[in-house]
């Protein structure tokens, strides 16, 4: 059998602002999609090595039949005191036939793009009300990114913010209102619940925020806790969803990294998978009477496999 050809494209080196418009939302949402029903995807259990003063290295790694990729970032979760982004490292895109480096991509824009995307994809396909109004907990990076993701994918007119501080808050509303959308501070994140069928919690994730239960008709993408210590929502919120409505882990690495939904004691290894609802022939209950949706998010290098593939093309 004679080999592949190579990929005949020159190296790249997006930063920031490139990687960014190399990553239009709905487009990765699609991508993100087929490569949950692509076969010759594998994505090995990522490292995760502590560092001396409780931040993390992630190294993340993942390949199909034609790409390979390196995810090298760490997550510092008190770096907002010393001026500095969360989230810092890079992703490198390899040929999987010649091992070429052919694109070396800004970490933080993809995890976070890639990120608000998957949810994207989870509320296309499960969000009983798509429109909203949307309430956003946490008004950092995340925070923006599913503003965006949400207004472009389903049309979002309307979000409330909620922030540790009031001045992030505003700084998300003001960047709202420049999409056009309608932006209000919510104050209390659990009183503005009863008016939002959408909700992102994309807090740092250091203890519960969210102690009301959501509206029956909600979609939820918890996005803060993506390790086992980590939660954003309270465990008897997280039980009593379970119970009266649907939970969704986006892959089985959360079966031991869902901080929420493990400190709620849930068996997360019985809990379907996003590549389980996008699997052809997948009957899923009417969202409109199915009760609350908790889509649980704790990242997958298969998703910046998705987004390399957006910024390479197709053969």
């Amino acid at each position: 059998m004679p080999l592949s050809q190579p990929l005949d494209t020159p190296q790249r080196l997006l930063d920031a602002a490139a990687t960014a418009q190399a990553l239009p939302y709905q487009a990765l949402a699609e991508a993100i999609e087929a490569l949950l029903q692509d076969s010759s995807v594998q994505v090995p259990p990522r490292i995760v090595q502590a560092l001396p003063t409780g931040g993390s290295l992630f190294v993340m790694p993942a390949c199909d039949s034609r790409l390979a990729i390196t995810k090298l970032i760490t997550f510092v979760p008190d770096n907002g005191r010393r001026g500095l982004p969360a989230i810092q490292g890079d992703i490198v895109v390899f040929d999987g036939q010649t091992g070429q480096r052919l694109a070396l991509l800004d970490g933080p824009t993809v995890t976070a793009r890639r990120t608000a995307a998957v949810s994207l994809l989870a509320a296309q396909k499960l969000a009983p009300n798509r429109r909203g109004p949307l309430l956003i907990v946490g008004a950092g990076v995340q925070g923006q990114a599913h503003l965006e993701a949400f207004h472009a994918g389903l049309g979002v007119q309307e979000v409330w913010v909620n922030s540790r501080t009031e001045d992030g808050a505003r700084s998300l509303m003001a960047h709202a209102r420049a999409l056009g959308l309608q932006a209000h501070f919510a104050p209390m994140a659990d009183a503005a619940l009863a008016h939002c069928p959408l909700v992102v919690s994309c807090t740092p994730a250091q203890q519960v925020v969210l102690r009301a239960m959501p509206r029956p008709d909600a979609f939820v993408a918890a996005v803060g806790a993506f390790t086992p210590r980590m939660v954003e929502w309270d465990a008897d919120v997280c039980r009593r969803v379970a119970a009266e409505g649907r939970v969704m882990v986006d892959t089985r690495d959360a079966d031991h990294e869902a901080g929420d939904l493990l400190q709620a004691d849930l068996d997360v290894a019985s809990l379907p998978t996003l590549a389980d609802l996008v699997r052809p022939g997948a009957v899923w209950p009417d969202s409109a009477s199915a009760g609350p949706v908790f889509f649980k998010s704790c990242g997958w290098a298969g998703w910046d496999l998705a987004a390399a593939r957006c910024v390479i093309g197709p053969v």
